[in-house]
């Protein structure tokens, strides 16, 4: 990755071009740009070299322009959502990936949210199927999606939460919300008695024995993460042998693959960043020349909430 001068790109008839103030730095980034797992390489992402020039998904900015069918925003509106090439001075973003940017957030704050935030909503609220009262664990409680799943399911579902992270980032989730605090260095889920009706498995590293092992009799287990398997499949061994299993057992296994958010889903994620049931939580923002060391940091593993990039 390097910084590089490139033309301004063109804004097509349902595109606004957005002017870029930060960029969220989410898994997805590193794993196009090392093309690993290699199943993303078929998916259209390329074969031997990166598709698409420039990296980043999360945006917020302001409008610099809209296309003739656009109608929902104008020049100099404040946005934030998902585009493909955030990590530039400009972007363009198809009109139903972008939502009004919560107006007490930072530009910084706002592009924390999308995709992290989405992929928490979905996983609890679609997948998961969470009810209100339920005995939820949150497994990789101090990441990107797990600070949000930990605050959707304590504020906004009400639900009994315990997160599941490392001894440095304890004192973080809890004031989050979480009822209980599992560190995993210490202790083990698994084995301590409990059992939850819903699992949300963000960092990807247990046995899917292990997280059956936790869950009631009739509970759910939702899959958003993976480690393992390197580079042929990643995490999908995992998420692959969850599919397969669930048919034939009492729990229900799910491993969704999930997608951008439209911009009902983005208005709802504001409506709950401005109501105070979720706050994004932003470990370090590193300046867009410097995009290569937030990539770095996040490698290492012991990022706390996410990462983002200022433009």
């Amino acid at each position: 990755m390097e910084l590089k001068d490139i033309d301004k790109p063109v804004v097509g008839d349902d595109d606004v071009l957005i002017r870029v103030r930060a960029a969220g730095v989410d898994p997805s980034v590193w794993h196009l740009m090392t093309g690993l797992p290699y199943p993303i390489r078929i998916m259209g992402f390329g074969l031997r070299t990166p598709r698409l020039r420039v990296r980043g998904w999360d945006v917020a900015g302001n409008v610099e322009a809209v296309g003739r069918n656009v109608t929902r925003f104008k020049p100099g509106d404040e946005v934030f959502g998902t585009c493909e090439g955030s990590f530039a001075e400009h972007a363009c973003a198809p009109e139903d990936r972008l939502a009004a940017k919560p107006p007490r957030s930072t530009f910084e704050q706002a592009a924390a949210v999308p995709i992290s935030a989405f992929t928490a909503l979905h996983s609890l609220r679609e997948q998961g199927r969470i009810q209100r009262g339920q005995r939820v664990l949150v497994i990789g409680a101090g990441g990107g999606v797990g600070t949000y799943a930990v605050q959707l399911a304590k504020a906004v579902f009400e639900a009994e939460v315990t997160g599941v992270c490392s001894t440095g980032k304890t004192d973080m989730v809890r004031s989050l919300g979480a009822d209980h605090v599992i560190d995993y260095t210490r202790d083990d889920f698994a084995t301590d008695g409990r059992r939850y009706d819903l699992i949300l498995d963000t960092a990807g590293n247990r046995p899917l024995s292990h997280l059956r092992r936790a869950l009631t009799p009739r509970g759910t287990l939702v899959i958003v993460g993976g480690e393992g398997g390197w580079r042929w499949l990643g995490g999908l061994h995992r998420a692959l042998g969850a599919l397969a299993l669930s048919p034939f057992v009492g729990q229900n296994l799910r491993a969704p693959f999930v997608s951008e958010p439209k911009e009902d889903i983005l208005r709802s994620l504001a409506e709950f960043v401005e109501a105070g049931s979720i706050t994004p939580v932003i470990d370090r923002t590193y300046p867009l020349s410097e995009a290569p060391d937030a990539i770095r940091h996040w490698e290492m593993g012991h990022t706390r909430g996410k990462l983002v990039l200022t433009v």
